[in-house]
């Protein structure tokens, strides 16, 4: 199986990272490009098995899945540019470009009446790990189709399959949510040094902390107050914090971001 991503930005490269990281795609059969040059040497740095092709779209018509992982306002002219290269019949396309629906994807790869399987895919970043959090969401697929693209995302992390009309709510709670999840690191971190850690020191704290936090719930299959009940005895130094962070408004300041991030 071989597959094409156009786009060697943040997400495309940690893709192609991941991917050949993994177990489904072997690096030979990963085929990158991009128009900047310096995005593709550093792929061949990264891993010089993946193949990497300067501002070109030819090799498309030989993979079996096609992920393009371009910004919003190209993305008309780059299906655009595709759709005569591709094999509807056979070939299925991807999208990672948060804010780009199906509406619009049909409407720029649409050839005599015909549009290809399509497959919507909200990663994070850290997929260049095989730890990212991917939503889907298909159109004209098969329930084959679809068994097959979660396979490639779960190998590079865990995947759900959704209905598109939550693939912005997705996008909040994962992709965005990346980022609040540092900076609550960073937060933490802060605040681990004016209470006299270093800041190597801090971070490593805040991080297993987290790290230990995620794989608790994982393991146990349980609601996360289920494990704060656990720490937080009568009159404990623990709900006394966690109190006054939610007087400052944690909870609230929480689903507030992730609810301003809920957009097309």
């Amino acid at each position: 199986m071989s597959i094409a991503i156009i786009g060697a930005g943040n997400i495309g490269s940690a893709i192609a990272k991941g991917l050949s990281l993994g177990s489904v795609i072997s690096p030979e059969n990963i085929s990158i490009t991009d128009i900047r040059k310096e995005a593709l040497d550093e792929m061949n740095e990264f891993n010089p098995k993946i193949n990497t092709v300067f501002g070109d779209y030819s090799f498309v018509s030989k993979a079996k899945v096609i992920v393009v992982a371009v910004k919003p306002w190209v993305a008309d002219q780059t299906f655009q540019q595709i759709a005569p290269l591709i094999n509807y019949d056979e070939q299925i396309v991807v999208s990672v470009i948060a804010g780009y629906d199906f509406s619009e994807m049909n409407r720029s790869l649409e050839k005599d009446g015909k549009v290809p399987t399509c497959f919507r895919v909200i990663p994070n970043t850290a997929i260049a790990i095989r730890q990212s959090m991917s939503m889907i969401s298909a159109c004209n697929a098969s329930d084959e189709q679809k068994a097959y693209i979660l396979s490639i995302f779960n190998d590079l992390g865990k995947s759900i399959m959704v209905e598109e009309k939550l693939i912005p709510a997705g996008t909040a709670l994962a992709s965005c949510g990346i980022a609040f999840a540092f900076r609550y690191i960073r937060s933490a971190m802060t605040g681990g040094i004016e209470m006299g850690f270093y800041p190597n020191e801090a971070k490593d704290v805040v991080v297993q902390t987290v790290l230990g936090a995620a794989m608790l719930l994982e393991a146990n299959q349980t609601h996360p107050e289920v494990e704060v009940d656990k720490v937080t005895t009568p009159m404990g130094i623990t709900i006394k914090g966690l109190n006054e962070m939610e007087m400052a408004g944690f909870t609230s300041s929480i689903i507030r971001g992730l609810k301003s991030s809920n957009v097309k």
